[in-house]
């Protein structure tokens, strides 16, 4: 075949064109090009619209011929070729072909008849006749130009193209002459050269379907209906010498949008007990044959007068059935026998599962029943047709229901897509499984399948970014009689985290012997695996502590568990909301920032804590003043004391204590660093004093005392 413009003749669809006032159907010139073997490329055109057709007659066609590309290259400038003026022949002309071409006189009769076979008595119905006229005449005029290429010519809708080229490609328009003041009328075109020439395809779908004395064939004409306009069909008696049945060529004449038939279809009278072969051919507008269709073959059969008809069903047993059915006793010579026919489905895949039931029997009892049957009782003729009963439904008592199913297992995407699996259940009558779904472990499952589900993996959509961390499912397997077993152990999964766990809250600290101990609330999230905490000196925050799994650790240090006395009961005891650990790692008189993260088991970590602000004070003392020692001078009436020079740096002053033994002792000198000696005048006989020194530091610490006792 060739590359044809997807533009199509009214003929080829034969849909009648119908006027309104509020309606205006554009008129336009349609064409068609086919390339040939022998250097040769057809041409058919033709208005779309009556009136169009009606005056293109008057006026004429103009055909013209523009080269475009030669030798693979497009030319820079088109060259043009007039191919000529085209009208329909006189009418002299058409009457030799008139007595021996039908489409000739149908187009002769459309063109120069007086009349159409259209008749009117008033004036308003002779208006209307005279529009269907018109319409009558294009139509079929176009038709039967479709019919014979050589009668298109005649009627100036057709032209040969001897003059071309193999190394060029044309693009052919086609005009109509008649003036724009009259009717605008859209010029045709169409693009082709002879080396888009390729074979025409044969019909397609074939089917056959034989009876009694009648043979009935059907094909697919959509499918090349803008390719083939008509069809013939042919027949053979020993697949080799083929016959065609019909002169004149098979075509649709019903193809609109209200009516778009896919299949043609053709009726045959033959014989009966004798094979016959089939085969079609299309013909184009340009009257080329395709090549011939698949053959089909078949033989007709006179059809079984009686059919079966199942009258009775007594059940037996779980399985078993005893069936009974009617049949004339007249119809027994007819038939070799009957066949016992089974399906899931009333418009179900039959199967036959007893055969070669002897023609006389009337009872036949079946023990394999299924759940649920639909059963058929079929004649089988001795001439190979056959009849079949309408189906009964056989349905068995079942009330056992299907074991518990097992296995389930599943996984979700970070999309939120479920994937569920499990194992099958092994049950002969299983119909499938129901699942459930629920948010909490222990809440009422909702059924998420409208109907049983019959595979073992099964597929859920849920919105992932929901405060539940897990989702819950359940299934339930179900038999062909709706008994469902025990609902499955519950499986959760763990939904992709994409919520952080909430923030731990400093509660209270305390600063004894140089450590701090922080306490304080934990993270309320249940995913939550760690928490961190971090301190802050003066430059940056440091991790220095994870308690992971009720397990406390540090960086470097191996972890120690929760004393065993806090977990005795835990399904008993409350979860404790608090933790605490201890900072023994700090130093007087430096500030230090806390800070705790909560981390979950998707490594997601919570906004760190407000931070924990600590000063250390400066409780330690340094060391002490050394060599501290006195004399009493009981002669001169005092008591002196002496100190090795206290050396530490930053001393701001040196005090000394004084008492009596079981007196109090109070502040009794403030004395410069450097001093190393002082002398006590207010002394009196038989007492003892008691002496106690130390330094007093720039910051307010202090060093260790340092005591003497002097007996006066």
């Amino acid at each position: 075949m060739k590359t044809i413009n997807k533009l199509f003749f009214i003929s080829l669809f034969f849909t009648a064109t119908v006027f309104s006032q509020n309606k205006v159907v554009e008129s336009k010139i349609a064409v068609l090009a086919s390339p040939q073997k022998d250097n040769i490329i057809f041409l058919r055109w033709a208005a779309t619209t009556p009136r169009a057709w009606r005056k293109s007659n008057q006026y004429g066609y103009q055909l013209k011929r523009y080269t475009i590309i030669r030798d693979g290259k497009t030319l820079p400038k088109k060259t043009a070729k007039d191919l000529g003026i085209f009208k329909p022949k006189p009418i002299e002309n058409w009457m030799s072909l008139i007595e021996t071409n039908n489409n000739a006189a149908v187009v002769a009769q459309a063109l120069y008849g007086e009349s159409f076979n259209v008749t009117g008595t008033d004036k308003l119905t002779a208006i209307v006749n005279l529009s269907e006229e018109q319409q009558q005449r294009f139509s079929w005029a176009l038709y039967a130009a479709d019919q014979d290429f050589k009668v298109a010519q005649m009627a100036g809708l057709g032209f040969v193209d001897t003059t071309v080229k193999p190394n060029e490609k044309y693009l052919y328009k086609v005009t109509s002459l008649v003036p724009k003041e009259e009717l605008n009328i859209l010029y045709g075109s169409a693009f082709t050269g002879l080396k888009d020439y390729i074979e025409l395809p044969k019909p397609l779908d074939l089917a056959v379907i034989f009876s009694d004395k009648k043979v009935m064939l059907s094909w697919n004409y959509a499918i090349h209906k803008q390719l083939y306009n008509a069809y013939f069909v042919e027949r053979s008696g020993d697949g080799k010498n083929f016959i065609t049945l019909n002169k004149t060529p098979l075509t649709s004449l019903n193809n609109n949008k209200q009516t778009n038939l896919k299949r043609m279809f053709y009726m045959d009278s033959v014989a009966n007990d004798k094979t016959y072969y089939y085969r079609i051919k299309g013909r184009t507008a340009f009257g080329e044959l395709s090549p011939v269709s698949e053959i089909k073959s078949g033989m007709a059969k006179k059809i079984m007068q009686y059919v079966p008809r199942i009258t009775n069903k007594n059940y037996f047993g779980t399985s078993g059935i005893v069936l009974e059915w009617d049949f004339p006793e007249e119809g027994n010579k007819e038939i070799i026998g009957f066949e016992l026919n089974r399906s899931d489905k009333m418009e179900g895949n039959y199967k036959t599962i007893l055969k070669n039931i002897p023609p006389t029997a009337r009872k036949i009892k079946y023990d394999s029943l299924q759940p649920t049957n639909y059963m058929t009782i079929t004649a089988v003729g001795k001439n190979g047709s056959r009849k079949t009963s309408y189906a009964a439904l056989i349905q068995p008592v079942d009330s056992i229901p299907p074991v518990k199913p097992i296995g389930l297992e599943g996984k979700i995407d970070s999309l939120g897509i479920v994937t569920l699996k499990w194992q099958a259940n092994k049950e002969k009558d299983m119909l499938g499984y129901r699942v459930f779904r629920g948010n909490n472990k222990n809440e009422e499952y909702s059924q998420i399948t409208v109907s049983p589900h019959q595979a073992t993996v099964f597929y859920d959509s849920i919105s992932v970014k929901t405060l539940n961390s897990k989702v819950f499912y359940r299934i339930v397997a179900v038999d062909k009689r709706f008994n469902g077993s025990e609902f499955s152990d519950i499986l959760a999964i763990k939904k992709p985290d994409f919520i952080p766990p909430t923030q731990a809250i400093f509660k209270s600290y305390k600063i004894k012997d140089n450590k701090v101990l922080l306490t304080w609330v934990k993270s309320s999230s249940e995913d939550v695996v760690k928490h961190e905490i971090y301190r802050k000196d003066s430059i940056k925050w440091k991790l220095i502590h994870v308690i992971k799994n009720n397990k406390y650790q540090t960086p470097n240090s191996k972890p120690h568990t929760l004393n065993k006395k806090n977990i005795q009961n835990p399904k008993l005891q409350t979860p404790n909301p608090y933790d605490s650990w201890t900072d023994a790692n700090v130093t007087e008189g430096k500030h230090y920032s806390y800070t705790i993260i909560a981390i979950d088991d998707s490594e997601l970590k919570s906004e760190p804590s407000p931070a924990l602000n600590i000063i250390i004070p400066k409780t330690s003392l340094k060391l002490p003043i050394k060599r501290f020692s006195g004399t009493a001078d009981k002669e001169h009436g005092f008591i002196e004391l002496f100190w090795k020079p206290y050396k530490e740096p930053n001393v701001a002053q040196l005090a000394i204590y004084k008492g009596v033994t079981d007196k109090p002792i109070t502040l009794w000198r403030n004395l410069q660093p450097t001093t190393k000696h002082i002398i006590d005048t207010k002394v009196k006989p038989n007492n003892e004093y008691i002496y106690m020194i130390r330094a007093v530091f720039k910051d307010g610490t202090q060093s260790k005392m340092t005591k003497l006792n002097v007996k006066y």
